[in-house]
């Protein structure tokens, strides 16, 4: 049963994609897919209540397991760690459909979706680093995710306006901002090793690091189809 659930799921998200372009993700998208993917309204919504914004949360899903996998057939061992992350967060964009990523992006522009929204790009971040290895269980498990998102989310914006030919521009783009991140984890560094900064900077820093990622992930959206956060 839940093996055909993911798959009806899997056919209205499939059904919706070609409406996205012209209707958004919309509840006229959302119907029409359920009706060229032959599920009754009853079903369609008991896989997704909140209708096409959990068609949009599954499309994002789907892209960073699309990531994932895409860089689990890759031998990583010689690159710098900086472009492993640039060639993540490339592999994300380059698999996507523009068009659709940008109604997604409309979308969760939304006030009442922004959380939603926030947390999807988390999710993309936290995907990254664990697909690249990270293990860290402390503050950096944090300032690593906030940093990535906020990377993440420049440089989706700058690739829905970028005519470059094969988008060049966004990737020397995103290469800038790889850059500030690494900046900012050698800053982390020396502050740390500075005698005065480091005396100063004692408490909040061991105040944060008694904080811990969550022991795992979210629980699933309701109607999801991909059995579980990537």
């Amino acid at each position: 049963m839940e093996h055909d659930m993911a798959t009806a799921a899997a056919r209205l998200l499939e059904a919706a994609l070609p409406h996205v372009t012209f209707d958004g993700w919309s509840e006229a998208t959302f119907r029409a897919a359920a009706a060229e993917a032959g599920l009754s309204p009853e079903l369609a919504r008991a896989l997704c209540p909140r209708g096409a914004l959990d068609l949009a949360v599954a499309f994002h899903h789907r892209g960073d397991r699309a990531m994932e996998a895409a860089l689990a057939g890759r031998d990583l061992s010689q690159v710098r760690f900086r472009d492993r992350v640039a060639l993540a967060v490339r592999l994300r964009l380059e698999g996507a459909d523009r068009e659709v990523v940008r109604r997604g992006a409309a979308l969760f522009a939304l006030p009442q979706n922004a959380a939603t929204g926030a947390a999807l790009v988390w999710g993309t971040a936290d995907a990254i680093w664990r697909a690249l290895g990270d293990r860290s269980d402390d503050i950096n498990w944090y300032t690593k995710r906030a940093t990535l998102s906020a990377v993440y989310s420049a440089t989706v914006l700058f690739w829905l306006a970028d005519e470059s030919a094969g988008h060049a521009a966004t990737w020397e783009f995103l290469d800038r901002r790889i850059g500030d991140v690494m900046r900012f984890e050698l800053f982390k560094a020396r502050v740390r090793e500075n005698p005065v900064l480091g005396r100063i900077l004692e408490g909040p820093l061991k105040a944060l690091g008694r904080l811990r990622p969550p022991a795992g992930p979210p629980p699933d959206l309701p109607g999801r189809a991909d059995g579980g956060r990537t």
